[in-house]
């Protein structure tokens, strides 16, 4: 649950490889959901093209359960292999690369296919942005009155979030917290309160 760097903004990258045209665009996708429309939006943007190779890291870099790519009609292992590859060994999180081909006539044989798509994604990567994203838990606190305006002061110092309060007798607190801080914050609230709150991971 470590932060890991994502993109901060789309980008386009477009090269010319023996009167092939090679579109590479990056985006940010948090899911495989978003991964696969975003995919969807770019054959409708390009129908006329010959190939819409692709390949995403839709989750964290580390999991391997949100990793996708096709080859979309080239031959197996040239276009989505080399491109995940590239994604990989970025080490970014949360972003799909679509390859869009205007095939010009020349075949490129299997080895110019693999750079192609490979190399297309490594210069769109030089080209990105990126910025940190910190995962976040989910936890609930149940706290009186009293101790309302502590944890807010608490959850500003640590980017913690309410994401939905219930104030009935007691107040109920929907927090969202930076997972690697979340024990800190766990830590300083029983301090303050003297032992009166506790977090409670939601499932």
């Amino acid at each position: 649950m470590k932060p890991y760097l994502i993109p901060a903004a789309s980008v386009s990258f477009t090269e010319e490889i023996k009167k092939s045209r090679f579109i590479t665009l990056l985006e940010h996708t948090s899911g495989v959901d978003e991964a696969k429309s975003f995919i969807q939006s770019i054959k409708e943007q390009y129908p006329d093209a010959r190939h819409h190779c692709w390949a995403f890291v839709a989750g964290a870099p580390d999991d391997s359960q949100q990793l996708g790519f096709s080859d979309d009609g080239e031959p197996t292992g040239t276009a989505g292999k080399p491109m995940i590859a590239q994604l990989i060994g970025s080490g970014l999180g949360e972003i799909t690369a679509v390859s869009v081909r205007y095939f010009g006539g020349i075949k490129l044989g299997t080895g110019g296919l693999v750079r192609a798509y490979g190399s297309g994604v490594q210069q769109a990567l030089k080209l990105l942005e990126t910025e940190y994203k910190v995962p976040q838990k989910l936890y609930q606190l149940q706290c009186e009155y009293s101790h309302i305006s502590m944890v807010e002061q608490l959850l500003q110092q640590f980017s913690g979030q309410v994401i939905a309060s219930d104030y009935a007798e007691n107040v109920t607190l929907q927090l969202s917290l930076p997972a690697t801080l979340a024990g800190e914050i766990g830590d300083k609230l029983r301090d303050l309160s003297r032992g009166a709150l506790s977090l409670t991971p939601k499932s």
